[in-house]
């Protein structure tokens, strides 16, 4: 569900981040939906001119450059930081996230995960590791930058969430049980939007998010920029700016609910890039 008001209108651009760059989303004045079809092509042409030159690629150098700066109380970097793969891997960890960790006895997506190892292995505390979720043109956030470079590193890879585990197959059932609930004052679900071929709301195409080729392409084109707020957004914004749109109680960020939404729609995902 993108932002929806009676005059503005967001547009994630469309694409796949672990294909190409991260993608942009721009917003919109008022749009008459007669010819609505010659909008959605010009739209399109926008895309593809803003293929070179992301924004995003911004976010991707500062989280680089975190990535590998020792920080924090314990003044260590995160090349020691376990996301999947092993410690330091960042290459193609993405696309099995997320995933159970040992060490936490829990499944964890990429931001949960990169809280982590701030924590455990940085020194931070979870209060302090949190702060900060979402950036602003204020005050920028280090997960998101931290977020555009790991995904980044799985380019072109394709996505292989496994849910082997009992707990990842439990954080599976609760997201998919999560995806088709409604509720809330509008008897609003993720599935209101995103369970059908052919919805929009005004010119913003929704992805069938139950059709495995639509999933495929909706979820691996986060992290996203958006040119509407001038903010590289994580997944788990996504996912929060929904819930508020539905107007259901706000979703705590990398809380065991977002976690789970996220496992049900990244492993379905699967094959994608």
């Amino acid at each position: 569900m993108q932002q929806f008001r009676p005059t503005v209108w967001a547009i994630t651009m469309v694409g796949v981040a672990l294909a190409g760059t991260l993608h942009v989303a721009e917003s919109s004045a008022q749009i008459n939906d007669q010819g609505g079809d010659a909008a959605v092509k010009e739209i399109e042409k926008y895309r593809q001119a803003l293929g070179d030159g992301n924004p995003a690629e911004l976010w991707e150098a500062r989280g680089e450059a975190m990535w590998k700066q020792k920080r924090g109380p314990n003044n260590a970097s995160f090349e020691q930081c376990d996301i999947g793969l092993g410690p330091g891997k960042v290459k193609g960890a993405y696309t099995v996230l997320p995933k159970y960790f040992r060490d936490t006895d829990k499944v964890e997506d990429l931001e949960s995960r990169l809280v982590t190892c701030m924590v455990m292995l940085q020194g931070y505390k979870y209060a302090d590791a949190t702060k900060i979720p979402f950036g602003s043109p204020e005050q920028k956030s280090d997960i998101e930058a931290l977020v555009a470079y790991v995904t980044t590193e799985s380019r072109g890879l394709k996505m292989n969430v496994s849910a082997s585990h009992p707990k990842e197959k439990r954080a599976y059932d609760i997201g998919k049980t999560m995806f088709f609930y409604r509720g809330g004052p509008h008897d609003f679900g993720c599935v209101t939007c995103h369970g059908a071929d052919k919805q929009r709301i005004r010119l913003q195409d929704l992805p069938n998010l139950t059709s495995k080729q639509q999933v495929q392409r909706a979820y691996t084109s986060w992290p996203a920029y958006r040119v509407s707020q001038g903010e590289l957004r994580s997944f788990q914004w996504r996912l929060f700016d929904c819930f508020r749109q539905q107007r259901f109680p706000e979703l705590e960020f990398i809380s065991q609910g977002s976690i789970a939404l996220t496992m049900y729609l990244a492993k379905n995902a699967n094959g994608g890039v």
